[in-house]
């Protein structure tokens, strides 16, 4: 099969279900991981599709949002290497928010034993992980579950960030670019992550690579807004170099 029949394939796929990823794609084409991310970029520059983690969703559907299983099972090995990388940025005592996301969850997991400190998040998921760390002062932060990303929104929760000021947020995002900012899918999810990096002297996001150049619905914060991007390798040096010349250090795990 040629690429342009593949790729029109593709396309039907992705408007039949909603959505295609990489790895069921080569699968059923038998061709590379490589051949199908090709595809989807090209579809993603014709507008037919929209690239999102681990595949493509058709375009015109930026509210898209994948749930929490899904975002955890994918690139996963990229999210382990981010997240011991910012083991690093941990400060040695002090305060640090915890934003939702999945990356930010593998953190919270490979928070060492000797860790002493104050840890503050709405996320549902990092809370449990830290609920019986020995050396975690940790608080809670209420308000609205969203059934999707298990985190809590709303008044009560912005309010709680208006009344703390941290040393560090490790930040989640669904998309980031220089342009584009930072940016997730539900409004109410943005206004509790600007809430956060406003309560903090230190703004750290974790972000694999396929959420660079993606935009989203809400849009909560420019890039300029991160003193730390912490992504993997899959980021190009030449985008990396773009990113840091806008004043965010980049750490390619």
């Amino acid at each position: 099969m040629y690429a342009p029949e593949r790729q029109q394939e593709i396309l039907r796929l992705a408007r039949d279900s909603g959505r295609v990823d990489v790895l069921s794609l080569a699968e059923e084409f038998q061709v590379t991981a490589e051949t199908i991310r090709r595809d989807l970029n090209a579809l993603d520059r014709a507008g037919l599709v929209r690239r999102v983690h681990g595949g493509a969703i058709p375009a015109g559907r930026l509210d898209f949002e994948p749930d929490l299983a899904e975002r955890e099972s994918t690139a996963a090995d990229e999210k382990d290497r981010i997240a011991h990388a910012a083991l690093a940025a941990l400060p040695a005592d002090g305060s640090v928010i915890l934003d939702a996301g999945s990356t930010v969850g593998r953190l919270a997991a490979a928070f060492p034993l000797e860790c002493s400190l104050t840890v503050v998040t709405h996320a549902l998921p990092v809370a449990a992980r830290l609920a019986d760390h020995p050396g975690i002062d940790l608080h809670l932060v209420g308000g609205r579950v969203r059934h999707r990303t298990r985190a809590a929104v709303d008044g009560w929760a912005l309010r709680a960030y208006g009344e703390i000021h941290a040393d560090v947020v490790f930040l989640g995002a669904n998309g980031f670019s220089v342009g584009g900012g930072l940016t997730t899918p539900d409004l109410a999810e943005g206004a509790v992550k600007r809430a956060t990096v406003s309560a903090s002297r230190r703004v750290v996001l974790l972000a694999d690579s396929a959420k660079h150049g993606h935009s989203h619905f809400a849009r909560f914060g420019d890039l300029a807004d991160v003193d730390l991007l912490i992504t993997d390798s899959g980021l190009s040096p030449k985008d990396a170099a773009v990113i840091e010349a806008a004043g965010t250090e980049v750490v390619r795990a």
